[in-house]
């Protein structure tokens, strides 16, 4: 061993000592993308495999392995004993600690300010439009028996700018601007500043061992994206939810002993709320979504886990609803008044530590394949409503006597309609025609925050030191290109290539971001990024007449500059 990483592994151990060595920590927060880092580089464990809630991104980190500065990153929670924990009596009370604890999620203040248009996701309730938009959340957990109490509500304003939007094609002209009456996702939320409250990540919950059973709001991110997951992410407001089923635990061999691996299985039964921006029949207000989720990490290939995930909707007074409890269920009812929507996707995240290296993906299939799951609709043409998330992260150490590291991040996304619907009609991942919402929950999408039918490519590096981090990043986005397709499937072939050839929306965006630890328990985070629209209303200009009839190539741009503020204070425990 150099002398340099002795010094390192010195310092970090000496740190653990007056720092817990496990946390729990927001979705996509900084401490749960610091985590994460670790956890790639070997130096820390995670307590799930493809299913996470606030209370589910618990890490535990490895002895001498927490380096920047004297405990910026510890804990998002500060945690305070009321009551030591007895002697363990009886195998119930060997499940959960006896103890009580108190925990406080320290107060968070986000700020944003769009010049021109609409930026942002993966931010629960707040929507971020044109203009002035912050969120305020803070909150606390009570610990006891193997119950767990949290309040952790988010309250949002957003003054909601006017800005240039396309035809509505729904009810309200705020609504979505094709497929009249299958989505609620509207281009904006009104004509006027407006506050939200969310019970954000609240719930109750009780575990044992890796049994667990909640009734709440918290926000779930399934699979293992890292920006734009396919069926759920904390991009909506959220939805009351039950959920039950086993944490991640290990599977032994009976008598011999033998570990068989990780696995993971979670149920939930949520109730999505229109916006009111859709439509004024209050009948139909409310969808039942179900959800399924089993992942398997094999003992045999170190670092892989796979998962499989379904989601079902159906509408809430439907009288058959119970059914679509079944994860088998697999009959499409298109002929009842009712109906469902499943979607499905399957999940590989493999992590090869020794090299800091992972790479992960998601492929997502929309009320499953043509023909169910006979093998010649596969073989004839398997690639009917599929989408998928594909990416990498790399870690690297700069230097260990100064403690900074980076990591690199590469995500590809798509959601784009397969090439055998321009022999149907328009078709959307996220979009139904008998839930007529859609995959929406209080107008914003569940699972990839800039929506369904386009695609998204993105870079990020982030360089990690005691002070905090430095994170700077590129990317582009088509938000939804089947509008477009969809008209070439029912429109004159001509006139669409006059009009649309050069047409497509897209989204490029280049940013730095930087997050400083003023004391160990109060951070500030910044950004500043510049968004350039291209084509924001499928609109390119004038640019030269063919046999009379004008040809539109010339593309139309909005400049759009998005900064950010947030503060937030931890309590030192």
């Amino acid at each position: 061993m150099n002398s340099a990483k002795k010094i390192f592994l010195c310092a970090s151990a000496a740190f653990c000592l007056f720092f817990p060595a496990f946390s729990q920590e927001t979705l996509k927060s900084p401490e749960e993308e610091y985590y994460d880092s670790l956890y790639i580089q070997g130096l820390a464990d995670r307590n799930y495999l493809n299913y996470r809630t606030l209370s589910d991104s618990v890490w535990k980190v490895h002895a001498g392995a927490i380096n920047p500065g004297g405990g910026v990153y510890t804990d998002e929670a500060s945690r305070f004993t009321l009551l030591s924990p007895a002697e363990s009596g009886s195998w119930l009370t060997e499940g959960f600690n006896t103890g009580i604890r108190l925990r406080i999620y320290g107060p968070q203040w986000y700020n944003s300010y769009n010049t021109a248009v609409p930026y942002g996701q993966n931010d629960g309730a707040l929507w971020q439009g044109k203009g002035y938009n912050t969120s305020f959340s803070a909150g606390l957990r009570l610990e006891a028996f193997g119950f767990e109490l949290t309040f952790k509500p988010q309250i949002s304003y957003s003054q909601n700018l006017d800005f240039e939007i396309m035809e509505s094609v729904q009810e309200s002209e705020y609504g979505y601007f094709w497929g009249a009456g299958k989505v609620d996702a509207p281009q904006r939320f009104g004509d006027s500043p407006f506050l939200t409250y969310d019970w954000g990540d609240s719930e109750i919950r009780w575990t044992w061992k890796s049994f667990t059973v909640g009734f709440g709001t918290q926000s779930i991110w399934l699979g293992p994206a890292a920006l734009n997951p396919l069926l759920h992410s904390n991009n909506a407001a959220s939805y009351p939810k039950f959920d039950i089923g086993i944490k991640k635990t290990s599977l032994y061999f009976p008598y011999f002993g033998w570990y068989l691996g990780d696995i993971e299985a979670r149920f939930w039964l949520g109730y999505l709320s229109e916006s009111d921006y859709y439509d004024s029949d209050e009948s139909n207000d409310h969808n039942q979504t179900s959800g399924f989720t089993v992942s398997y990490s094999p003992p045999f290939i170190s670092g892989l886990t796979l998962g499989v995930n379904k989601i079902c909707l159906c509408k809430w007074d439907d009288p058959d609803r119970l059914r679509y409890l079944n994860p088998f269920f697999k009959a499409n009812t298109l002929n009842t008044s009712y109906g469902e929507d499943q979607k499905a996707s399957i999940t590989a995240d493999w992590t090869f530590r020794e090299i800091g290296l992972n790479i992960y993906g998601e492929l997502g299939f929309d009320d499953f394949l043509s023909d169910g799951l006979a093998l010649y609709g596969y073989a004839r043409y398997p690639f009917h409503t599929i989408t998928y998330t594909v990416g990498m992260k790399k870690t690297f150490t700069h230097s260990r006597v100064k403690q900074i590291f980076g990591v690199l991040n590469f995500e590809w996304n798509n959601t784009e309609m397969s090439q055998d619907y321009q022999m149907w009609t328009g078709y959307n991942f996220g979009f139904h025609h008998q839930i007529t919402q859609g995959y929406t929950n209080r107008g914003q999408w569940l699972g990839s925050g800039i929506g369904y039918g386009g695609n998204s490519q993105y870079l990020s590096y982030t360089l990690y030191s005691r002070h905090g981090y430095e994170k700077i990043f590129i990317g582009r986005n088509n938000p939804d290109n089947n509008y477009i397709y969809q008209m070439c499937v029912t429109g004159d072939i001509s006139e669409i290539q006059r009009l649309y050839f050069t047409a497509f929306k897209a989204n490029f965006y280049a940013g730095l971001e930087n997050l400083l630890f003023i004391t160990s328990g109060f951070s500030l985070k910044t950004s500043a990024v510049y968004n350039l629209v291209i084509n924001p209303l499928y609109n390119p200009g004038f640019s030269y007449y063919t046999k009379g009839e004008p040809v539109y190539r010339k593309y139309s741009y909005l400049h759009n500059f998005a900064f950010s503020m947030t503060f937030r204070y931890n309590f030192n425990d």
